[in-house]
């Protein structure tokens, strides 16, 4: 376990220490959780009541949050942020594989850089190129021809199909499958001809992907995925989208064919997002949203209908079967009123 100071800690945030410099910190912890060899973080000023209980040895804090309730603090500008970057330097996480197994399967076309981990049973297909200091876990299969760039991590069991190309310093959690076919089917008397998907996936720099994920190939262009976006566990990415940087998509959301997605855009959970849409830049949507038409304004949209209790579920349910009839008797009062005017 790698150990630092707390003055190590702030020149890596670019942070100001008060108390002891020299103060050994061994890893990150949480307020209540934390003991004397960890630092811990306050990013939320109602919370700051909890300086006066942790155990932490520093206390990340801004200069408005900063207290006398702890010997230790490290003062930055943004708490969290640099609490991120310090979680990630005092990081423990093993890799998914060390060395090249003797049962992994490497085509002899496939070119591997210097440094690359694979795991046991892994299988690297025929023109295969994998960048530096890249690591492989165990059951993961990398299709003919696919690009890996260097830095990257792919966590056992990933499979990227055939002619794929991911950028550097990308994350591929577990169960992730890259460059399946789309759902593609042309309808013919009533059964259904498959559409070849012959377009790739296409997947830029600092990119991560959650377990379970999947991103279809395209049909004739590329489906891609641009540098910096983070995709969470079980999301749907159909043939032909487009995703623009920065943008992070929760959990169980499903983006249909050939919709367009900005920058820096939030998506939250198990919301859907129709074909053939695009969404403009820095939109935030809301969990449980369903985007049927172009959102062309920055901002907060949400469609989701919350949870209530199922007496009152089922009245306003009737009550919204009513709707197109109160609608109708709204228009005729109208044009009654306007009649005897």
């Amino acid at each position: 376990m790698t150990e630092y100071t707390l003055q190590q800690l702030a020149d890596h945030v670019g942070g100001e220490v008060r108390g002891n410099s020299q103060l050994p910190i061994l890893r990150v912890a949480t307020l209540q959780s934390a003991t004397g060899d960890a630092i811990a973080f306050l990013a939320n000023s109602r919370y700051k009541s909890q300086l006066e209980s942790t155990s932490a040895g520093a206390v990340i804090v801004s200069e408005k949050d900063d207290s006398d309730a702890i010997d230790n603090a490290l003062k930055v500008k943004n708490p969290y942020a640099a609490f991120a970057r310090i979680a990630q330097l005092l990081d423990t996480t093993p890799k998914p594989a060390t060395g090249v197994a003797q049962s992994a399967k490497i085509a002899q076309s496939a070119s591997i850089g210097n440094n690359v981990s694979i795991g046991e049973y892994a299988v690297i297909d025929d023109g295969v190129i994998i960048g530096d200091n890249s690591s492989i876990g165990a059951h993961c299969y990398i299709g003919p021809e696919t690009q890996i760039g260097s830095g990257c991590t792919l966590w056992s069991g990933v499979i990227i199909y055939h002619r794929c190309v991911i950028g550097n310093d990308c994350l591929f959690h577990s169960g992730a499958i890259i460059g399946a076919d789309g759902f593609g089917w042309a309808p013919d008397n009533g059964k259904w001809l498959k559409i070849p998907q012959l377009g790739r996936v296409v997947i830029k720099d600092n990119v991560e992907i959650g377990a379970s994920t999947t991103v279809d190939r395209g049909a004739l262009d590329d489906t891609i995925i641009s540098s910096g976006c983070i995709i969470d566990n079980q999301c749907q990415i159909a043939h032909n989208v487009f995703i623009d940087e920065d943008t992070a998509i929760a959990g169980c959301t499903v983006l249909a064919g050939s919709c367009h997605i900005g920058k820096r855009c939030m998506i939250g959970g198990a919301s859907a997002i129709n074909g053939h849409i695009s969404v403009c830049d820095d939109v935030q949507i809301m969990g449980f949203a369903m985007v049927i038409k172009e959102i062309t304004e920055p901002g907060v949209y949400a469609s989701g209908i919350p949870a209530s209790g199922h007496r009152e579920w089922r009245r306003n349910g009737a009550r919204f079967r009513q709707l197109d009839d109160l609608f109708k008797r709204v228009k005729d009062l109208e044009k009654q009123a306007d009649d005897n005017n």
